[in-house]
């Protein structure tokens, strides 16, 4: 399983990256970018991914509009699941990234069995 993980910060990318060890799912490969743009690249060389977690605000290309972009394009990234990650909780927020295509989302703080809830559906 290859998993891309999205955040202006490289500390929240290592602590999602070790929460999803923590929560017990088989990762061949993890994949960072720093941004919504930065990600785009990284789904153009290669969308050999089975799951992308995405923060909500971050510089350049924040991850509503990643979201909107992924999903307007077409090719085999379209299909990906994506799930916000983020502090962003209100209803309102998350209902707009389900509307533009996010597949779910998870608020920070977490924990290993938050995202073992709430990711399992996507991590077989």
């Amino acid at each position: 399983m290859r998993v891309l993980i999205v955040d202006d910060s490289s500390v929240m990318r290592k602590i999602v990256s070790r929460g999803l060890r923590q929560a017990g799912f088989k990762i061949d490969d993890i994949l960072e970018a720093g941004d919504g743009q930065e990600a785009l690249g990284v789904l153009a060389a290669d969308s050999n991914f089975q799951l992308i977690l995405s923060d909500w605000n971050m510089p350049v290309m924040d991850g509503l509009n990643f979201v909107k972009a992924v999903r307007s394009g077409s090719g085999p990234s379209k299909s990906i699941p994506i799930v916000m990650v983020t502090t962003e909780g209100g209803e309102s927020k998350v209902q707009a990234a389900i509307e533009a295509g996010a597949n779910g989302h998870v608020k920070k703080p977490f924990t290993p069995d938050t995202l073992k809830a709430t990711l399992g559906q996507f991590m077989k």
